[in-house]
């Protein structure tokens, strides 16, 4: 498994293409070998091959345009195809989480699937803590996994979103092996009443065993995500993320 940076960290340092070849450097330094492209300024993908080159790092994954995906969707892979990403992700559910665009979202997005596993990637869906709800029984992120076919959708599991919902990140995980090829690693810290988000090995969550449930599921990817940092400067919080685990033998 390899250990990835989440650019959305970062995404007040990449508003502009000087801004993100700038980050791609300093994420590099740290250590990390392999980046998340999302929540970045627009770029042309040929630029983007030239920057990740230039710093020794790969793209595992992206968070890309949805529209674009479901309507555009050749165009996207042969995009993906220049900077040489295999995995091209979806944030969240467009419209939000219900039982009505869970089936505009397999309508809208069954096509773009089975186009992007023929041409050899896998589109990746990204949940929050919405998708653990249940509508008559069944929690929404199990419909979602009945309706793509393993090849035609992966997930990009957000620990610290399934944690949030209430359900354990490591049975989720081992859950769906084989279809968890990028992980989003984020701790929990509590404070009072409030949960707030933390660098990796620092909280409350069991990293060890869901480092451990991720080598069961055949995880390829650890993207280390921080989304608020709550004052602390993002790139300290990704290298405190880094170190702990280099410190369990990653990188």
């Amino acid at each position: 498994m390899k250990v990835g940076a989440q650019l959305y960290t970062l995404r007040e340092y990449c508003k502009t293409t000087d801004g993100l070849a700038q980050t791609l450097k300093r994420v590099a330094d740290i250590g990390y070998t392999t980046v998340q492209i999302s929540g970045t300024c627009k770029y042309e993908p040929e630029w983007l091959d030239i920057q990740l080159k230039a710093n020794s790092l790969t793209c595992a994954l992206t968070h890309y345009d949805s529209e674009r995906i479901a309507k555009d969707t050749m165009s996207v892979i042969a995009e993906h195809d220049i900077f040489k990403c295999k995995y091209i992700g979806i944030g969240s559910m467009p419209g939000g989480v219900s039982e009505q665009n869970i089936k505009n979202f397999v309508l809208n997005y069954k096509d773009a699937s089975q186009k992007i596993k023929n041409a050899g990637k896998l589109f990746c869906y990204h949940n929050h803590a919405k998708e653990f709800k249940k509508h008559d029984g069944k929690i929404y992120i199990e419909k979602l996994a009945e309706d793509f076919a393993d090849d035609e959708m992966g997930f990009t599991l957000d620990t610290y979103w399934i944690k949030y919902a209430g359900y354990d990140p490591c049975e989720w995980i081992e859950k769906l092996k084989g279809r968890v090829p990028c992980l989003h690693l984020k701790d929990m810290a509590k404070k009072l009443f409030f949960r707030t988000m933390a660098s990796v090995g620092s909280g409350i969550m069991d990293f060890d065993r869901i480092l451990s449930s991720a080598q069961k599921a055949e995880s390829e990817y650890l993207l280390v995500e921080q989304d608020f940092c709550y004052g602390k400067d993002p790139f300290e919080c990704l290298k405190k993320s880094y170190e702990w685990l280099k410190s369990r033998g990653l990188q």
